[in-house]
């Protein structure tokens, strides 16, 4: 399994709030979006750059489901195919063009 739908199902369960690969064309007022911004391998172990961006009806409200996203990405590495997980920075991330309140968290993984 590709390590994005690996990190989409994982945190499709972990919270309440839908999790996208992109925007919705009709997005709800609380969704997250993944992104991968980088990858590599080194003896057959990969590792992977996860930006995942939470997006709220309110600065505060994107600030908390960015909590909860950090929270669930501690326990990532319980899964078998994943070896560690690193916060790599976290930050606002508002969207001025789109109007919308977003927060972006950076993950560093390390998985098989």
């Amino acid at each position: 399994m590709m390590i994005e739908e690996t990190v989409l199902n994982y945190l499709s369960d972990a919270l309440d709030a839908p999790v996208c690969m992109e925007v919705p064309p009709e997005p709800p007022g609380r969704f997250v979006v993944l992104e991968k911004t980088g990858s590599g391998r080194t003896d057959h172990i990969c590792s992977a750059v996860i930006a995942v961006q939470s997006y709220a009806e309110s600065l505060l409200e994107a600030a908390r489901l960015n909590k909860r996203v950090k929270e669930a990405m501690d326990e990532l590495d319980d899964l078998d195919e994943i070896a560690s997980v690193r916060l790599n920075t976290d930050c606002n991330f508002t969207d001025p063009a789109a109007k919308r309140y977003r927060y972006q968290a950076v993950f560093d993984i390390t998985h098989y």
